[in-house]
């Protein structure tokens, strides 16, 4: 069953680059393992999948433990850090794509023994129940980084509104796409910014054609799509 379902979302992506004029070289998906247990995390590595994600602190260090014999398996950390769960975690991921405030970059420059790859999460929509800065908030948000020298802005991360249709979806992850290409035009050593980290399991396929490089996809690949 994972087989198959990896396969047809291959073929998602496939048919989502070619739509977009994209090299699907430039789409990494990202298994995110939160649903299964580290057994089912172990099949995914022996099947090939080298980024896996968790939104928990606890969870990714028992699976990074777990599969600890896979050692070309990047680990992204999806959910929102709590401050004190900083030191037990930043130094055992590649990337970080919940970035969401000044505090929380502080404690990882405070934490870090290496530069943290980091995404800044935006509310593009302006939904309540969502963390993250809004757009307008971003490039100043940016500059103030610019002494912490642990973290290296990456590109940016949203989350779409579960029930938005497709014109919706498009709209907000072409608002990302722009605020992304805004910050690379600084040319800022420390927010380089060449990446987009949107779309999960029931819009991978828009974020793509709007210029995603990072996809996050849990249930079609443990349920099916």
């Amino acid at each position: 069953m994972l087989v198959e379902n990896l396969n047809n979302i291959n073929q998602k992506i496939q048919l989502a680059c070619q739509k977009a004029q994209r090299s699907v070289d430039d789409v990494t998906m990202i298994a995110v393992t939160k649903s299964v247990e580290s057994g089912t995390a172990k099949e995914l590595a022996e099947l090939g999948i080298e980024n896996m994600a968790e939104n928990r602190v606890d969870k990714l260090l028992e699976k990074k433990m777990a599969l600890k014999n896979f050692s070309s398996i990047k680990w992204h950390l999806i959910g929102n850090l709590q401050r004190r769960k900083v030191k037990l975690v930043i130094n055992e991921i590649d990337y970080f794509h919940a970035l969401d405030s000044l505090k929380l970059a502080e404690e990882i420059q405070k934490r870090a023994e290496k530069e943290i790859s980091c995404f800044i999460e935006v509310n593009i929509t302006g939904e309540e129940t969502k963390h993250g800065f809004k757009p307008e908030e971003v490039i100043e948000f940016i500059h103030e980084l610019a002494p912490l020298d642990k973290i290296k802005i990456v590109g940016l991360m949203t989350m779409a509104p579960f029930d938005a249709s497709e014109h919706d979806l498009h709209e907000v992850f072409s608002k990302l796409k722009k605020l992304q290409l805004a910050i690379n035009d600084l040319n800022l050593l420390h927010a380089p910014c060449t990446e987009l980290s949107m779309g999960m399991s029931n819009d991978f396929p828009i974020a793509i054609e709007e210029g995603a490089t990072f996809v996050r996809i849990g249930t079609a690949i443990f349920r099916g799509a």
